[in-house]
């Protein structure tokens, strides 16, 4: 029986949406004051206008969403010492009902992925300094964690290094798990079987970032090629090219996300994301509230092409539509979602379409075409 909380009517989502425009649908999770849970936006495939948000699932703590590759479920985080994470199903009128919740095997979960089986979840627990895996039963709900790795190693921030702390979860074409920990200045890679949903740990020796980058989350470019990761401490982003046999990454170059001058002051990075042609790459600044745009050569390397100023205070997540011609950004402070266009070449400009969702922190769209 679904949790009363966790069953709630997505209708009316088309918002101000002309009649009949086909749509994307994007899942935001929501982490801080005023954070409610899960909601689900709609996009115009030809406007780039949104419709109105609706709350799918109240939800403590779900900074982080994730779908499952074949739909109608959602996994969601839920932030805390008692880290744990949450299965929803999509059902009738666009209700979501809590299917289970499980352990995520340590504090602060705070970033998910799915494999492409769709037979294993993979969590990331920034408290725990760990990543687990869970396997994922046939009508998509949580088994408990079958396998828990706590990385080691430290940084020289006192204050954000004083151990581990894995931020992202991330599968390469081959299905090896990349976990950037900002604690540890590291970028762990370990196997997984999904069919066992066990993990193996060091299928590859681990990247090591600059002392006090900070890798917070990765992107790998469609050709399985190259890896982009963001530092979140000294804003950077760093290039890796990937080793197809073993996975393991090696350092390209590295590139400031902030204009030349800008002060880093109460700054920091949040999310990467590589544009569906391959040819360009987005990292938020937060405290700066920008978007750094990069060009993406065939070797891989990045050359800044555009900093998009002015997007919603925080900008701790943004997703970019699977037609790539739009990209919508979370402000956490902000309380909003606001859409951009982008270019042929990748640059951005401002659409002016925006509507509010409370301490908004991520943008992850629902698969299909």
């Amino acid at each position: 029986m679904a949790h009363p909380l966790l069953v709630l009517s997505l209708a009316a989502l088309t918002g101000s949406l002309g009649a009949g425009e086909a749509t994307w649908t994007a899942y935001v999770g929501t982490s801080g004051p005023g954070a409610l849970g899960v909601h689900a936006v709609t996009l115009g495939r030809a406007t780039g206008k949104l419709g109105q948000p609706r709350l799918l699932a109240e939800a403590k703590g779900a900074s982080w969403v994730t779908p499952h590759p074949k739909g109608r479920v959602l996994y969601a985080t839920g932030e805390g010492r008692e880290g744990r994470v949450l299965a929803l199903r999509l059902v009738g009128e666009g209700k979501a009902e809590l299917i289970n919740a499980e352990s995520s095997g340590g504090a602060g979960p705070c970033h998910l992925a799915v494999d492409p089986s769709g037979q294993t979840l993979l969590v990331a627990n920034y408290g725990g300094g760990s990543v687990a895996s869970l396997p994922l039963r046939p009508d998509g709900s949580l088994g408990p964690a079958v396998s828990v790795i706590r990385h080691q190693g430290s940084g020289p921030s006192e204050r954000r290094q004083k151990g581990p702390h894995a931020h992202g979860v991330h599968l390469d074409r081959a299905g090896r798990v990349h976990v950037p920990d900002l604690g540890a200045d590291r970028i762990f890679v370990h196997g997984l079987d999904p069919a066992t949903a066990r993990l193996a740990q060091d299928a590859a020796p681990a990247a090591v970032a600059a002392p006090g980058a900070g890798p917070r989350h990765l992107d790998f470019h469609p050709s399985g090629r190259f890896a982009y990761v963001c530092n979140e401490l000294d804003l950077t982003v760093t290039a890796y090219g990937v080793d197809a046999a073993t996975g393991a990454l090696r350092a390209l170059h590295s590139l400031p996300t902030l204009p030349a001058g800008a002060s880093p002051e109460g700054a920091s990075t949040a999310e990467i994301l590589v544009h569906p042609s391959g040819k360009s790459l987005y990292v938020s600044n937060r405290g700066h509230n920008s978007l750094a745009v990069y060009a993406v050569a065939d070797d891989g390397r990045l050359s800044l092409l555009q900093h998009q100023p002015g997007v919603p205070a925080k900008p701790r997540g943004f997703g970019i539509s699977p037609c790539g011609r739009w990209l919508i950004c979370a402000g956490q402070d902000a309380g909003t979602l606001r859409t951009y266009a982008v270019a042929a070449d990748g640059r951005l400009s401002d659409t002016g379409h925006e509507v509010a969702v409370a301490a908004a922190a991520c943008v992850v769209f629902a698969p299909g075409p």
